[in-house]
């Protein structure tokens, strides 16, 4: 791992001075310089996986695919979303946003003499080896991340954006960055506050996001593909969590009957939101919350509201491209569509 580091390092620097230093001085911007650093590791760890994904993950989905890929164009838009956060746009903006939140804040009480919690020192020589804390960031923010999932699926106003992501009926590799920059921006929120609360290093904080992306974008793939009785039940697989966007088990939770007052019957079973299969790295969580679901099972994706008319014969549209479907998301945040 020392080479990679090193060779990694190395990158850095070039991509640093050879691009983005001079196009910042150029553009009046000299004072940040350590954010555009950190940003030129966002970007190579983007080019990284970018290639990862189209040599690897591409020669997958065209030898074992689910299902024959017959929208090309709702495939290009998702493309556009991998390449806006994998390329670090969106970083970019959180970076003049959220970040300077999160120091200030946290700043804030350094000064008052509260310190924040350093996770890898809580066994000195063990967990603050590199691999060892980097093993036990990962958990955290997997544990951190299962209860985000599932608060986009219960909240209905979180919902109302989450439901995007799913809203893709033609899943592939390109798909785990399909969603709501609102979205986004909340999660990211949450996980930027969670690395200032236990003290993961920026190093650390962005070879954990890139091991996380890059897993998702498998798990997105259209691949019939699964781990094996016990490999599923170590690390999220294609089919575990296609089951997740399945069209009514991935967002759907049905209640038992209960009992109405007055004599009268139990009501019958009601259909919530919910649905199964929330992990993201690890399927751990749902296995301890009981909302695993490990069937062989390859169904059709989507959201219901999507295939299925309501009462006035309507179907939900969730939009066709990128600006399309971020504004409509707004209406239906709004109760508008």
């Amino acid at each position: 791992m020392g080479w990679l580091g090193a060779w990694f390092d190395g990158v850095q620097q070039w991509l640093f001075e050879s691009v983005l230093q001079p196009l910042m001085f150029s553009m009046g911007q000299a004072n940040l310089l350590e954010n555009g650093y950190e940003a030129s590791g966002w970007l190579l760890v983007g080019l990284l996986q970018l290639v990862v994904i189209v040599a690897v993950i591409g020669p997958l989905q065209r030898l074992w695919p689910v299902e024959p890929v017959t929208n090309r164009a709702t495939v290009r838009t998702d493309i556009l979303y991998t390449l806006i956060h994998r390329l670090g746009v969106f970083r970019l903006a959180l970076f003049f946003s959220v970040d300077p939140l999160a120091d200030s804040l946290f700043g804030a009480l350094r000064v008052a003499g509260v310190s924040t919690f350093q996770l890898d020192g809580i066994w000195p020589g063990i967990t603050d080896i590199p691999w060892v804390s980097l093993l036990l960031y990962l958990v955290v923010f997997d544990f951190v991340d299962y209860w985000i999932h599932r608060g986009q699926h219960h909240f209905e106003w979180w919902w109302r954006l989450h439901s995007l992501h799913h809203a893709q009926q033609q899943m592939t590799m390109w798909s785990d960055n399909r969603n709501h920059l609102l979205d986004d921006l909340l999660r990211d929120a949450i996980l930027v506050v969670v690395a200032q609360t236990i003290g993961v290093a920026p190093g650390q904080f962005i070879a954990i996001v890139a091991i996380t992306q890059l897993s998702e974008s498998f798990q997105h793939a259209n691949v019939r593909l699964w781990f094996g009785r016990w490999g599923e039940r170590l690390w999220v697989s294609p089919r575990f969590h296609r089951l997740h966007h399945s069209i009514g088990i991935g967002h759907e939770t049905v209640k038992p009957a209960v009992a109405v007052s007055g004599g009268m019957p139990s009501a019958g079973p009601r259909v919530v939101l919910g649905g199964h299969n929330f992990g993201v790295l690890l399927p751990w969580w749902d296995m301890l919350m009981r909302t695993a679901n490990f069937e062989w099972r390859f169904d059709p994706t989507g959201v219901r509201d999507q295939v299925e008319p309501d009462a006035q014969g309507r179907v939900r549209d969730y939009g066709k491209g990128f600006w399309s479907q971020q504004w409509r998301g707004v209406l239906r945040l709004l109760g508008k569509a």
